[in-house]
């Protein structure tokens, strides 16, 4: 950003400040005269002294500057900066002498960047020792050795001028063996606000407080009423332990005028700890979870933070806009899942924190924004998007720090976050002395960025999204210096973002090729996205057969919206197994409806039943789906007189049913049969089962008793036929020869009158022979369909219904 005329409108220096320091200079004025009349080689002289203490050790000793108190001093403070000098190198250092310096107040903001940025001693650029007594010596330091100082000065005695940023350094001075003459040996620069009377105006500035965590829950959860949720480690409790990361930004956020930017998946999982929980081991193990006194005190802490204070929701697990923008949108359902997600934050939020949060903000990764992550931030209800300056450039040279609020079309605004104020809290800040700096810095900036203009400007602070516990604490005592300060007020987000914005700043979104590359490396991939949907789409045809679908629902999107999250940057293994293990577990569930397998059917008849197993082993019933038996052999085996046929299922759970299927055999052979379910839109469900019957209605010996039955029932009608018709033949003979007789009227029979026969005796005989002959059979009761059953061991087919 360019700057220029870098302090406008600055209000003067308070008049007895101005007297003081006139008289002072009047009073040197003899003195000055004086040493004008010195000889010429004066000046050269002291220009050799002060090269005497030139950089050429510079570096031998580290300079750490631990405290620095007050942070922003004001008239009548005294000064107090504490630290430790170490010798690095390799010979003792002696006549040692730790020295205040104070150099000249730094007109801008980027040559406070250019001070930090700075490396070994300049003569005459780091500024002239304070000197006298406020000094600490040391007569010998050993190689390798650490000593402490500490040294106070009235601010009175550093003859500040103009308000303003100083530029402040620790120095030590001494000898070497090797160098036997005094000399600069190390320095630490730091920064000097300088703003004693109340600034007219003020900067508002807002400082955003983020409470976010990677994700921690899995999709499982237990089959008891209350589904007794599963973690896949138990790092969570150590981040909201005392003295965890967590844990410090509840506690030092709650003295705070900030503004709570809150992940509600953290206030799930925290809330969910509070009850029973179980935690991932090895393999499929899980261990109880002892946590819950821990996340009650950490839930009852943060509920009393933020009461009266700014709660933005993020939606829920702060999904990357980022990555979705560039690698989901193409794929389908991505959007539906940050709409999920900002709905579900507002419920969370609510139902744990007792407040109503503010849903209108957008976060994407380090505040860097493109026309494609603008659009996806606003697709779920999103008005204004948090960028950052380094972004959003300023492109028309602005000589000042425009507001936050840029309006960038379509009714969405841009609230530009400050880089430099933003930034400052990243890396290592476990050492005392690198968080002092940090909070220097950014008082220097904040202080430098007031005094550019007379207008009032509102400012913010994003930092980054997860700071370590040093971060945060280094973070408080900023900000905290910062709203006891003379040049700043605190300011809502809300308010920031409403405030009249500046019109010459730029409201130019940059295009997708200014993307950050490295930023861009650390995306969710496509194939991720494909991913979830698949997991979706396997979500969709297992929640259609539940009665309970919630237990399965909700546990689910939240896991899916998980496997979007930010906190997965830099993190692609980590990223992958999550996804993975969802899509494994609603594998796993829905394979808990299943067909139990059937081995090889006999059909021993000409019709019968096929039972088909339906097996439920989730805890919750099942419905809605259709259970259809079809035959590969339609000619050989019809079901229920079609090729397949179809009927509804419903299971209670951890049961089973069996379902019933009319069959009819119309031909000897072998049929194979599948059986298949299938949800009530038609889509298949679960993998089939296929089993072979076996059709023995019509054997060679079935065909054979038939047959001989057939033939033995025409040979007892042909038989009964003959005897019948051989009989009236013999009884018309009888017949006709006594009619003969009597007609010639011979008196005497051949055969004798004993030997004739009356009609009554021929049906005497007739009776008698008829019972001597062998009775005739009569028809057998029809052949049954099936064949009787063997009181044989079965074989290894299985036996169908009758």
């Amino acid at each position: 950003m360019a700057e220029a005329a870098d302090f406008q409108g600055m209000s003067p220096s308070p008049a007895r400040r101005w007297m003081r320091r006139t008289g002072a200079l009047l009073a040197g004025a003899p003195l000055l005269a004086g040493l004008l009349q010195l000889p010429t080689a004066a000046p050269a002289q002291a220009a050799g002294q002060d090269s005497v203490k030139a950089a050429s050790g510079s570096g031998t000793v580290a300079v750490a500057v631990d405290s620095l108190t007050p942070s922003a001093p004001s008239d009548g403070d005294t000064l107090t900066v504490s630290g430790t000098v170490t010798n690095t190198g390799k010979q003792a250092v002696t006549d040692a002498e730790v020295d205040l310096r104070l150099g000249d107040a730094l007109n801008t903001r980027s040559a406070i960047d250019r001070v930090a940025g700075r490396g070994e001693y300049q003569q005459g650029v780091d500024g002239a020792p304070v000197g006298g007594k406020y000094v600490k010596e040391f007569p010998k330091l050993t190689p390798g050795v650490s000593q402490r100082f500490s040294i106070s000065v009235p601010v009175d005695k550093l003859d500040l001028g103009e308000d303003g940023v100083y530029e402040f350094a620790v120095s030590l001075s001494g000898e070497t063996s090797a160098r036997p003459w005094d000399q600069v040996l190390g320095i630490q620069r730091t920064f000097l606000p300088w703003q004693p009377d109340e600034a007219d105006p003020k900067t508002r500035t807002t400082v955003m407080w983020p409470l976010i965590s990677t994700a921690h829950m899995t999709a499982q959860t237990g089959s008891d009423e209350s589904q007794t949720p599963v973690f896949h480690d138990d790092e969570l409790a150590k981040e909201i332990a005392p003295g965890g990361r967590l844990e410090q930004l509840v506690s030092l956020g709650k003295d705070l005028d900030v503004t709570w930017v809150i992940d509600p998946d953290l206030l799930a999982s925290v809330d969910a700890m509070t009850e029973r929980y179980r935690v991932q081991g090895e393999g499929d193990a899980t261990t109880a979870g002892t946590h819950q006194a821990l996340a009650k005190q950490w839930l009852a802490e943060l509920q009393e933070a933020v009461q009266d204070k700014e709660v933005v929701a993020l939606p829920f697990s702060d999904p990357d806009l980022a990555s979705l923008a560039h690698n989901g949108t193409n794929v389908t359902g991505s959007l539906s899942h940050l709409k999920e997600a900002t709905e579900a934050a507002v419920v969370t939020v609510d139902s744990i924190l007792h407040v109503e949060p503010n849903t209108d903000f957008a976060w994407p990764v380090n505040g860097a924004v493109d026309p494609s992550i603008v659009k996806v931030a606003t697709s779920a209800g999103a008005d204004k998007v948090i960028a950052r300056s380094d972004s959003l450039e300023e492109a028309g040279g602005l000589p000042y720090t425009p507001s936050a609020a840029r309006p960038i079309g379509g009714g969405t605004t841009a609230v530009v976050a400050d880089a430099r104020m933003s930034t400052l809290f990243q890396g290592n800040l476990t050492r005392a002395s690198s968080s002092t700096l940090a909070v220097q810095r950014f008082l220097a900036q904040s202080l430098a960025l007031n005094l550019q203009t007379d207008n009032q400007r509102s400012i913010v602070v994003a930092p980054q999204r997860m700071p370590t516990a040093s971060q945060a604490r280094a973070m408080a005592e900023a900000v905290t210096a910062l709203q006891d300060g003379t040049w700043s007020q605190s300011q809502d987000l809300s308010a920031a973002a409403t405030a009249k914005p500046d019109s010459a700043a730029t409201t130019q979104v940059p295009p997708v090729s200014k993307y950050p590359a490295s930023l861009r490396d650390q995306e969710l991939p496509r194939s991720a996205f494909r991913q979830i949907a698949t997991t979706q789409d396997k979500l969709d045809k297992f929640k259609v057969i539940l009665t309970n679908q919630d237990r399965v629902v909700t546990p689910f999107g939240r896991a899916m919206n998980r496997e979007m999250s930010t906190s997965w940057r830099g993190r692609p293994a980590g990223a992958a197994d999550y996804r993975n293990g969802v899509e494994a577990y609603v594998d796993s569930l829905a394979g808990q409806v299943t067909l139990i397998d059937k081995s090889e059917t006999k059909l021993s008849g000409r019709s019968a039943t096929i039972p088909v197993t339906v097996q439920n082993n989730l805890v919750q019933g099942v419905e809605h789906l259709v259970l259809r038996l079809s035959s590969g052999s339609p000619r050989r085996l019809e079901i229920d007189g079609e090729r397949f046929s179809e009927q509804p299922v419903a299971v209670s759970g951890g049961h089973s049913q069996t379902v019933k299927f009319p069959t009819s055999a119309q031909a000897n052979g072998q049929a194979t049969v599948v059986a298949q379910l299938y949800t009530e839109d038609g889509q298949k469900y679960g993998a089939p089962v296929t089993f072979d019957v076996k059709v023995t209605e019509f054997t060679a010996t079935v065909m054979l008793v038939i047959g001989g039955g057939f033939l033995l029932l025409v040979l007892a009608g042909f038989r009964m036929y003959t005897q019948r018709k051989r009989a009236a033949a013999r009884a018309a003979e009888e017949d006709g020869a006594e009619e003969t007789s009597e007609a010639d009227g011979d008196p005497e029979s051949p055969d004798g009158p004993e030997n004739r026969l009356t009609p009554g005796d021929l049906r005497k005989e007739e009776s008698g022979a008829g019972a001597r002959e062998e009775a005739p059979e009569q028809p057998s009761d029809p052949t049954p369909d099936t064949a009787a059953e063997s009181a044989d061991p079965s074989g290894t087919g299985e036996r169908v219904d009758r």
